[in-house]
């Protein structure tokens, strides 16, 4: 089921499947019963573009926090809910957007059919969640360990349970840590399920190994029509899931917007602090409301030629650089004046 043919489901004001944008999605870090922290970490990552927001809700505390926090921000809140199927029902009438579950560990059929009962109630979406790492044993012995397979056949049939209590506002997730066996689950839930999947590589690890895999992962599914929203987890700042999520989907052509910001990898005639400059101008181009490519090359000798194929660049030499527009130069600047020559070129830009 290629993402323009899943259902539609509608999170508070953003709509997910059917052919809508890929939604980016965050989980904040802070306990949620730390409203302050929680709505601090939340605003920040709405200015990053997070557009759905979940929140781990453990106990009754953070369920009762769920109204203030949602006063104060503006995309989804959606609640994660592990083994108590009373605070997935508290969080919904809370006011949450959303609910995730594993009905696997919830308990019976009663207790799923309670939750289900509320979320029809109120209208709340439910996210049916599984794991390779809480795969039920029955599953493992038949195919012989965790397998694709057995992720696909656990979340189909508590999609189908749920599909039994009347209720079909359902998102799908099924992750994994190992990358290839995660490609796999979605090529082959894709084929069964109408519902939006909500695509990750769970566990995927610090920065630079967590990158790496959900950037193969998430790029292989994603480029096989397959996905309808999509978190990059990451064992460090939530800000930098948003940040890697945004650059996944434009690479992928999946996403427009931004200023796309490409950089040479250095070499020997490189005399400028190169790794530096390209980092600043990430930082300032992140929020500029302008659909441009920018180029950061590393020396007057191949800077124009490289950078050719962006609208505007800036290419360092010794204590000095140039302007770079379009593979033209304009004008040639002290190594100094770079940065904000470069940054009045943008602000300026559509005048």
């Amino acid at each position: 089921m290629y993402r323009d043919r899943t259902r539609k489901v509608r999170i508070k004001d953003i709509w997910i499947g059917g052919g809508h944008e890929i939604a980016i999605q965050s989980m904040t870090n802070t306990r949620t019963e730390d409203i302050e922290a929680t709505v601090s970490q939340i605003q920040a990552l709405e200015r990053a573009g997070c557009e759905i927001i979940r929140c781990a809700v453990p106990t009754r505390e953070a369920a009762e926090a769920l109204p203030a926090i949602k006063k104060q921000i503006q995309i989804p809140l959606v609640a994660d809910i592990h083994f108590d199927y009373r605070l997935a029902i508290q969080a919904i009438e809370s006011g949450a957007d959303k609910i995730r579950i594993n009905p696997g560990n919830i308990g019976d059929e009663s207790r799923v059919k309670a939750v289900v009962d509320k979320a029809k109630e109120y209208q709340v979406p439910i996210r049916v969640g599984v794991n390779s790492g809480s795969l039920e044993k029955t599953l493992i012995e038949k195919y012989g360990g965790v397998t694709a397979e057995g992720l696909v056949e656990s979340a189909l049939e508590k999609v189908h349970m749920i599909e039994r209590m009347g209720y079909e506002e359902l998102v799908v997730s099924i992750k994994s840590s190992d990358v290839m066996m995660c490609v796999e689950a979605h090529e082959l839930i894709a084929r069964e399920c109408p519902y939006p999947l909500h695509v990750g590589i769970t566990e995927a690890g610090t920065l630079m190994a967590g990158n790496i895999k959900s950037s193969i992962g998430l790029g292989l599914i994603l480029s096989r029509g397959i996905g309808d929203t999509i978190r990059v987890s990451l064992t460090g700042a939530p800000i930098e899931e948003i940040k890697s999520a945004k650059l996944i989907l434009k690479t992928l052509g999946l996403r427009k917007g931004g200023i796309e910001v490409v950089s040479c990898p250095t070499c020997g005639r490189t005399k400028i602090d190169l790794i530096g400059l390209a980092n600043q101008v990430e930082d300032m181009t992140s929020d500029m409301p302008l659909e441009l490519k920018v180029a950061v090359m590393g020396c007057v000798v191949n800077g124009p030629g490289e950078a050719k194929e962006a609208d505007i660049g800036i290419a360092g030499g010794a204590g000095e650089g140039l302007l770079i527009k379009k593979g033209e130069i304009v004008k040639k600047v002290k190594e100094e004046e770079l940065l904000e020559t470069l940054r009045q070129e943008l602000l300026h830009w559509d005048e």
